[in-house]
């Protein structure tokens, strides 16, 4: 196994100028997202979530986009879940986007709300159904004795809702309203470029941050 200290890369491949980029955080990141689409990187759509225990201890896992506009980023989860325990207790979360083809990382913090019934509704109801029916057959982030649990379960839900099955009441979307975004773009010498939007009085206030 190589040294893990003697692991290095030179980051070259683009720059991220406050001059150049866009005024507001949501256009910029719709840029990057839109080039990390084309880019064809895999799963350009996940993200990093990190929310807060009622122990005070941070803990992080990978969910996906699936929606964003002015009011901020979606994503679905079952609500019993140890990160939706967490934002029950506390509705303040960060996410992350490490794009790494591109040498890029966006940050963004907020407060989490539950997105309105209807869009998870219309949202779990475009999903394949053996993806409907595990909804229904997963306890999310509770112990169970083995795999043998999820496939009856998966077999129950099969055949009491059948084709058609309705979006459970304990899963649905989140949406992260942004306070504050962070854009990286690696530079070579490690002088990356950082840029930081932060809502001040309504308004995005764009500034530099050292590497």
């Amino acid at each position: 196994m190589d040294k893990l200290a003697d692991l290095r890369k030179s980051y070259e491949r683009d720059e991220l100028d406050e001059h150049q980029s866009a005024s507001e955080p949501l256009l910029q990141f719709q840029q990057w997202l839109q080039q990390a689409l084309e880019a064809k990187i895999p799963e350009p759509n996940a993200m990093t979530l990190a929310t807060v225990g009622p122990d005070g201890r941070p803990s992080t896992r990978i969910v996906l986009i699936k929606d964003i506009d002015a009011r901020g980023l979606v994503w679905y989860t079952n609500y019993d879940s140890r990160k939706g325990r967490e934002l029950a207790e506390h509705p303040f979360a960060a996410l992350q986007f490490h794009w790494v083809e591109l040498e890029r990382v966006v940050r963004i913090e907020g407060r989490v709300e539950k997105v309105e019934a209807a869009q998870s509704d219309a949202y779990f109801a475009s999903r394949p159904l053996d993806s409907r029916l595990g909804a229904w057959a997963s306890p999310q982030s509770q112990v169970i004795s083995s795999r043998a649990v999820l496939v009856a379960n998966a077999a129950k839900a099969a055949a009491q809702h059948g084709l058609n099955p309705s979006r459970p009441p304990h899963w649905g979307g989140y949406r992260l309203v942004p306070e504050r975004w962070e854009f990286w773009q690696g530079r070579k010498s490690r002088l990356h470029d950082r840029l930081v939007y932060r809502m001040d009085n309504g308004q995005w206030v764009r500034e530099r941050l050292a590497p």
